[in-house]
């Protein structure tokens, strides 16, 4: 009977683009996992400047629950000067008798900050020391946007001149964090080995990888056999190539004969693997490709649940985006255009549902699904790179996050009348005049939270939709609910328009930037109210422009 009224309202009153939206706060999907609250970046080296340290503390801060981080390189050669898509530690040197040497100097610096914030490590073991690499020469890349970058993937990317090291430099790693940290501690981080090995992050085989698995997840386990170890970090199985890596790599998990021990399988307690969306330039306009991401996720649930001894394991996509590199500014790509503006975090709210509702679907275990930004040091302000923030400023997407952090307890059913089924957006995505107007909502003990969004793949000006949101399933001992009401559009939590309309300046004075940092934060649209409830049910109505996010909370 709900979903006929949902029709009519939306068939009736289509010129005017309402929207029909119904929450039964009562009728639970299980419970609301934060998989928003993981996040990643190429430039280890970034982590404590003061930038990345302001930046890291407002990831914590987020969520009630731990939000973890992961980063590139942090076992490479080098001084720790930081570069794009580039960092280093020097954790591994050998003395001239080919002795190893350990130096966890700026990898404790890295690792202190996520913690002292907060956070958790998300622990990518790579890339190779210069020392151990079968070519260690070129050694150091630099990543120019826009050139051809060929001598980018060199000698860090091979595999070790031995394994016995490796396996020593992880076991080592492990047992030092264990000492300064404690078991208990560490116990909660993950370590993931190596990162893309299926294109040109790792110059072996595939089965040299598992080699190389094997002798890390080892190491891990000799230093603390309750440590999570997993992988293989693979890019989106929508395409073959990356498929058929990461299923031999399962299949090699479940039977295959250990390099490391001799024993048949290996030790994996999480699987991970990246999934990117696919933006392009139509000429007048970006046009983003939402539904590349969706089949990458999907393809790789299927791939996992195949696998009956590994379809319970908890999966991570330790890359997911709307495309593949945070690196290349829109300055240079103009298909990333999307960056600064209400764009980005409409995709992500979308993405977010998205990836809750295939991973029910496919009766998977969808732990984590991590954001691949961060910031930049020593770029113009809003310079078109893949960014939660720019030189300290936050952009509008790091306030979907805020806003999902916000939401506890169980997922609740959400019927939307201008929700677009997931097999349209995965074969078609959000194109041809279609919009997808639809919200997922939590219900805990005292509240219910509902996130909407009005989202095309159309990077265009198009009218906004005029929402009705009936909320029902609350307490009946309850005759009213405070209203709190937030939102990223145009003018709320959005410092990219406000940056605009300063003039775009490129040093902006103290005032300008408190203001700046100011509509950077997560913005209510109106003053908290109360509304009265009818059978406990709320009905709510406002105004949703198009790219633009609400998220209401009902509390009593």
């Amino acid at each position: 009977m709900r979903t006929a009224l949902l029709l009519a309202v939306a068939s009736c009153a289509l010129a005017q683009h309402s929207v029909a939206i119904h929450v039964d706060a009562a009728k639970s999907l299980g419970p609301y996992h934060p998989i928003y609250a993981y996040f990643g970046y190429d430039e280890p080296n970034y982590t404590y400047t003061a930038n990345g340290k302001k930046l890291i503390r407002e990831l914590a801060a987020l969520s009630g629950t731990p939000v973890y981080i992961r980063t590139h390189f942090m076992l490479a050669s080098g001084d720790g000067t930081p570069g794009l898509k580039w960092g280093s530690t020097n954790a591994y040197t050998e003395d001239s008798s080919g002795k190893p040497v350990y130096d966890w100097t700026i990898v404790d610096r890295i690792l202190s900050t996520y913690l002292d914030a907060g956070a958790k490590p998300f622990v990518e073991i790579g890339f190779m020391p210069q020392a151990l690499s079968t070519k260690p020469d070129p050694y150091h890349p630099t990543w120019v946007p826009g050139a051809k970058n060929d001598q980018y993937s060199i000698g860090w990317t091979y595999p070790p001149k031995d394994y016995e090291k490796w396996r020593s430099l992880v076991n080592e790693w492990v047992k030092h964090v264990v000492a300064k940290w404690g078991k208990t501690e560490v116990e909660t981080w993950y370590w993931e080995v190596w990162n893309e090995p299926d294109i040109s992050y790792w110059h072996g085989t595939p089965e040299e990888y598992d080699k190389l698995y094997d002798y890390a997840a080892d190491g891990v386990k000799r230093a603390l056999p309750s440590a999570r170890v997993g992988g293989p970090a693979t890019t989106g199985p929508s395409g073959e190539h990356a498929a058929a890596f990461l299923q031999q790599f399962l299949e090699h998990c479940v039977g295959g004969k250990n390099y490391a021990t001799g024993a048949t399988g290996a030790p994996i307690d999480f699987i991970t693997y990246h999934a990117k969306g696919r933006p392009e330039n139509a000429g007048s306009h970006i046009r983003m490709g939402i539904a590349k991401e969706v089949s990458d996720v999907r393809r790789g649930f299927e791939i996992v649940h195949s696998f009956p001894a590994l379809k319970n394991l908890p999966i991570v996509l330790s890359e997911a985006d709307p495309e593949g590199c945070a690196a290349c500014s829109s300055r240079v790509y103009p298909q990333n255009a999307y960056r600064n503006g209400t764009l980005y975090p409409a995709y992500t709210a979308l993405m977010l549902k998205n990836i809750l509702d295939l991973a029910d679907n496919q009766k998977t275990n969808i732990a984590g699904m991590l954001t691949w930004a961060f910031e930049f040091e020593n770029q113009p302000y809003f310079d078109g790179f893949r960014t939660l923030a720019t030189n300290g400023i936050d952009k509008p997407v790091l306030n979907v996050f805020r806003m999902a952090g916000l939401m506890q307890g169980d997922r609740v059913a959400v019927e939307s009348s201008s929700h677009l089924p997931l097999e349209t957006i995965a074969s078609q995505g959000v194109r041809g005049g279609t919009i997808d107007v639809d919200a997922f909502a939590a219900r805990s003990a005292h509240k219910v939270s509902v996130m909407v969004w009005n989202y095309q793949d159309e990077d265009v000006p198009g009218d906004d939709s005029q929402i009705e949101l009936h909320i029902a399933g609350i307490p009946r001992t309850s005759q009213r609910v405070l209203v709190h009401h937030y939102r990223i559009d145009q003018t709320h939590s959005n410092a990219y328009t406000v940056w605009k309309d300063l003039g775009s300046p490129a040093a902006p004075t103290a005032e300008q930037y408190a203001k700046l940092e100011s509509s950077g934060q997560l913005q209510l649209i109106g003053s908290p109210y109360w509304n009265e409830l009818q059978d406990g049910a709320a009905l709510l109505h406002f105004t949703l422009p198009l790219q633009a996010i609400s998220l209401v909370e009902l509390s009593w």
